[in-house]
């Protein structure tokens, strides 16, 4: 008699042809298999002598020699797929079951008719996205119960429409709303991720804690939809584009093909690559920080991203200057970040005034001066900086301190003129870095990109705290543009 795991392995067997059993232990699925006459042949695999010791006492004892192959081998690199009809691989670590999918060749995997049958005893995450890498489909996903035990269970076949899963899709899985045992692994997930959060609370990771949080209600409720227009009336409520600057083009610049989305991706940028992640990932919307449309086209080529997003039906709402100045914008996320490391004397003040109640970047003094140096070696954490120029005098003291988010060396005079120590923006030109060491002033350059990704977070933290069921990811293709040898 099998026990409830490997009964629901054994009935989702396809029967077709040949099935592999990697990892088979004491061969007990391989001779249900054959016994029931579900399949005529076998091929069961371990990657230790012991465990197919065991699988031949099994076989033997049933008097299955004829029918089932013992082969001795590591995932699946011993074992012909030739004839295979389906592979189950039951019994491991998800990242394991990934890594033994990872080591066949992916054109075998395209030509082969093959189900796969796989039960991960941990991270099923990870190989539901690696499926989905390899251009395979889950097909199904059940759930055994033995005793106080949940196990996970999905078939996957060769899918030819490619696409990605996204972090929520993979953590949600593919389980049928009725399946009363389904509920039960959910609520259970859900509550691990609940726990996942609350130490992520602790140690004031509170970005990725509501992340975690908003994974929780989507595992119990599953990825909501949203019309675009009220996600694009919440975004203007917080960084209105009333505010941007003149020669700025913030906005809804290319309309999604659809009213409303289930899935937002967002990235500094909408390059091809964001687009073409955007479309793997079924994503209606992008919400980008730089305007995928800025300086008037004559002409819009295949290869311009927003002949792609037209051709995919992707919207894009792009977020620039008035995401820069809003308050809990790009320049907002590097204030509190700077203010978790250093302890700050008195509120910060507005870097450039610009009217109206808005201000581009802000000034800080801190209690104690630090070296430039120090302040360098700060930033680079804070912004994942693969390096920081600095000005030349680096033992510099600094307290008071100005910043501003992109391309912000311009803005060295008035930091000057507001008796600042210090300046952290991105891009600064030569003659920017002339005047900062002819001033005595320490000029910190993060880079233009790093100084601004980091408002990801906080876009996909208020999405998620508006609307928690809405699928908001942070692009993959949200990279630095440049490579540093």
């Amino acid at each position: 008699m099998l026990d409830n795991r490997l009964n629901r392995i054994a009935e989702l067997v396809s029967g077709n042809g040949i099935a592999v059993d990697v990892g088979t232990d004491h061969a007990y699925l391989a001779a249900e298999l054959i016994n029931s006459g579900k399949c005529s042949r076998v091929i069961a695999s371990d990657v230790k002598e012991g465990p197919l010791d065991s699988a031949r006492n099994t076989v033997e004892k049933n008097g299955i020699q004829d029918k089932v192959e013992l082969v001795l081998s590591d995932g699946l690199e011993n074992v012909s797929l030739d004839g295979v009809s389906d592979v189950v691989i039951a019994g491991m670590g998800g990242e394991t079951i990934a890594a033994i999918i990872d080591a066949v060749k992916i054109d075998s995997i395209d030509k082969m008719n093959i189900r796969w049958v796989l039960q991960p005893m941990t991270k099923p995450e990870i190989l539901r996205r690696k499926l989905y890498e390899h251009n395979m489909e889950i097909t199904g996903e059940y759930v055994a119960e033995e005793g106080d035990k949940l196990y996970v269970i999905m078939t996957a076949e060769y899918s030819p429409f490619p696409r990605r899963l996204t972090e929520a899709e993979s953590v949600c899985g593919f389980f049928d709303d009725e399946d009363e045992t389904a509920k039960k692994y959910r609520k259970r997930e859900a509550e691990r991720l609940e726990k996942v959060a609350d130490s992520l609370e602790k140690p004031g990771r509170s970005y990725d804690a509501q992340h975690h949080r908003a994974l929780a209600q989507k595992v119990i409720n599953g990825i909501g939809v949203e019309y675009i227009d009220d996600v694009i009336s919440y975004l203007d409520g917080l960084y209105p584009f009333a505010a941007q600057k003149k020669w700025d083009n913030s906005g809804y610049l290319v309309e999604s093909s659809e009213q409303e989305c289930s899935k937002v991706l967002l990235s500094l940028d909408i390059t091809s690559e964001a687009v073409a992640e955007a479309d793997l990932k079924c994503a209606e919307l992008i919400i980008s920080h730089h305007p995928v449309i800025f300086e008037p086209r004559r002409s819009v080529k295949c290869s311009d991203p927003v002949y792609k997003l037209i051709a995919s039906g992707i919207g894009a709402v792009c977020m620039h200057t008035n995401l820069d100045i809003a308050d809990g914008g790009t320049n907002g996320v590097i204030l509190r970040k700077l203010s978790s490391k250093f302890e700050l004397c008195g509120e910060p003040e507005p870097f450039e005034e610009l009217g109206g109640g808005n201000s581009l970047g802000w000034i800080v003094t801190l209690n104690e001066t630090v070296t430039a140096l120090e302040l360098a070696a700060v930033c680079k954490e804070l912004f994942d900086c693969a390096y920081v120029r600095t000005s030349r005098n680096s033992n510099k003291l600094v307290s008071k301190i100005a910043f501003c988010s992109g391309s912000g060396g311009s803005m060295l005079g008035l930091a000057r003129e507001k008796g600042c120590d210090a300046l952290i923006t991105g891009d600064v030109k030569h003659d920017v870095w002339i005047d900062a060491n002819n001033y005595d002033i320490a000029l910190l350059d993060c880079g233009h990109f790093q100084t601004e990704n980091i408002v990801l977070e906080e876009l996909r933290r208020v999405l998620e705290e508006k609307f928690p069921l809405l699928d908001v990811e942070i692009a993959e293709a949200s990279v630095d543009p440049c490579c540093y040898v």
